[in-house]
């Protein structure tokens, strides 16, 4: 589970290296180039602003992502989650992308077994936005579907589908965007154990010359019914994003790319699962 996104990584940089290759002519004509082309335009008409690192992204945006994520309980145990369920996502239409996300892998470093995570897609549509010269600012709809794939009890025992609204507004270098969801099991064993949580995440960034976003971020999550019924739980996320670093930076419309990014989540919450958490991202753009 740990080599897969790795070799999707691999692929991209292999397709990527063999459409920019080769003469003019046949760049003009190969598929990325028409694939590149369309999806420069698509994004043209929102901001440039860097995707967070946990708070979901509100424009149309296209990336190979991979995460790791290194939770630190009150007891010193530390989790980890390799991939925290990033994938591939992939703009279809000016207003619309999709996203497959592998199973994460989840190592517990104690007597809870290893396992694999719940395998999640992502469905988005932009209703409106406008680029800095137009408004800077996004608003999208948009739904996160599971599928208990997990082994050894690390998923939910039942299907889910979380719909959310997202948008964000631009204040020159300033940015904040912001998401509001709710996970709805379809089925009782998990809504009986999970409920029916509330999701809010906002991350507040600025831009620092041309590939520097600080960043911090509140992820909250108000329990409604099951085990954790009336409980909320903060994280406070001070973040470093850095990119895109283009791999042809003397050609503006090349779209290949590399982001990275850093962060620590701080338990700001009475109630809480983990003390803090190391989020680390690495992300091919395409």
């Amino acid at each position: 589970m740990r080599r897969l996104p790795l070799s999707l990584l691999l692929l991209s940089i292999a397709a990527c290296a063999s459409a920019e290759s080769g003469s003019p002519e046949t760049a003009r004509g190969n598929i990325y180039s028409y694939w590149s082309a369309r999806t420069n335009a698509i994004q043209s008409r929102q901001p440039a602003w860097a995707v967070p690192l946990v708070t979901t992204y509100t424009g149309l945006f296209q990336v190979v992502r991979t995460d790791i994520l290194r939770q630190t309980t009150p007891t010193l145990t530390h989790t980890w989650n390799f991939d925290n369920s990033k994938g591939v996502n992939v703009i279809l239409s000016n207003r619309t992308e999709v996203a497959v996300n592998l199973p994460p892998y989840i190592q517990h470093n104690s007597t809870t077994k290893d396992g694999a995570g719940d395998m999640s897609f992502l469905g988005k549509l932009r209703i409106a936005s406008g680029n800095a010269q137009h408004g800077n600012y996004t608003f999208c709809i948009l739904a996160i579907a599971t599928i208990p794939t997990g082994s050894y009890k690390n998923g939910s025992t039942d299907a889910s589908i979380a719909p959310t609204l997202g948008a964000g507004k631009g204040f020159g270098r300033f940015d904040v965007q912001s998401t509001l969801g709710a996970t709805l099991p379809t089925g009782n064993p998990a809504m009986n154990t999970a409920g029916r949580p509330i999701v809010w995440n906002t991350a507040a960034q600025y831009h620092i010359r041309k590939i520097f976003w600080p960043e911090v971020e509140s992820n909250a999550t108000f329990y409604k019914g099951g085990a954790n019924d009336g409980k909320m739980q903060e994280f406070l996320t001070p973040g470093l994003l850095i990119g895109r670093c283009a791999l042809h930076s003397d050609n503006p419309r090349s779209r290949p790319g590399l982001a990275f990014g850093a962060g620590m989540q701080i338990a700001t919450s009475h109630y809480h699962t983990y003390n803090h958490g190391l989020v680390l991202t690495a992300r091919w753009i395409y």
